[in-house]
């Protein structure tokens, strides 16, 4: 299934935003999943992981103020994203590793951290 990110939007340094990401056809979102962002100019970068529904791990630079989490009927996975930096500025996007892989991506969300 495809995933795509909504939730994006304009909000200040040091404010907080949380993103949801659903799967196409109303199916589930999968265990093993990642939230990924691609500043201008940059090279898309993943920011936090979810393995088999359990493991779950971030970039150093979100560690302890981005928190990924799954709903309990596994139908939305969401970026809980605080104390925003305007280096957050990006566009999101949730992927499967095979997907983003073969460079597979949906619907990404525009976050624009600025005062």
């Amino acid at each position: 299934v495809q995933l795509q990110a909504s939730g994006g939007g304009l909000v200040q340094p040091g404010g907080s935003l949380r993103l949801s990401c659903t799967a196409s056809g109303s199916g589930l979102v999968p265990g093993t999943v990642g939230w990924y962002r691609q500043a201008p100019g940059k090279q898309r970068e993943l920011v936090a992981a979810m393995l088999k529904g359990q493991q779950i791990s971030y970039s150093s630079s979100v560690r302890g103020r981005f928190t990924l989490s799954r709903d309990t009927d596994k139908k939305t996975l969401y970026l809980q994203m605080n104390s925003l930096k305007p280096e957050d500025t990006a566009v999101y996007y949730c992927n499967d590793p095979v997907r983003a892989l073969n460079e597979d991506w949906g619907q990404g969300t525009l976050v624009t951290v600025s005062s």
